[in-house]
């Protein structure tokens, strides 16, 4: 099993584009409104129902790069579940941002719960001594 863990974290990594999230999920969005074959309520439940299948192609890349199954083997790299793991999250705010206009500021108050939640108040800013 160890054999199949992920490789440690590369440290350096190539200076990603610039890119604003919530522009480029309203640009998406936009795409996919334009270019959807079935409208109304059945086409929101579609979008929403792609996350499922976005969320199966982790389950199948972890699998693959753990060589879990013994008629494939090793078919996929932990590069692979990293980018499948991109795509559920694109793939949720895209459905959020269908659901709301507002989906920055209701992403951002959604993630301000759970990490209060989760990890209580948030500690002080050292630098407003």
């Amino acid at each position: 099993m160890s054999d199949h863990l992920p490789p440690p974290p590369v440290t350096a990594l190539p200076p990603a584009p610039a890119v604003d999230l919530w522009d480029a999920v309203d640009d998406l969005c936009a795409w996919l409104d334009a270019n959807r074959p079935v409208e109304g309520r059945e086409g929101l439940l579609l979008r929403i129902l792609k996350l499922s299948e976005e969320v199966g192609e982790v389950a199948e890349a972890v699998i693959g790069a753990t060589g879990q199954n013994p008629r494939k083997g090793t078919t996929h790299t932990w590069d692979d579940v990293r980018s499948e793991l991109c795509d559920v999250a694109v793939t949720a705010l895209v459905a959020l941002r269908t659901l709301t206009p507002d989906a920055r500021e209701v992403f951002a108050r959604h993630l301000a719960r759970v990490t209060h939640r989760s990890l209580g108040a948030p500690r002080p800013d050292p630098s407003d001594g």
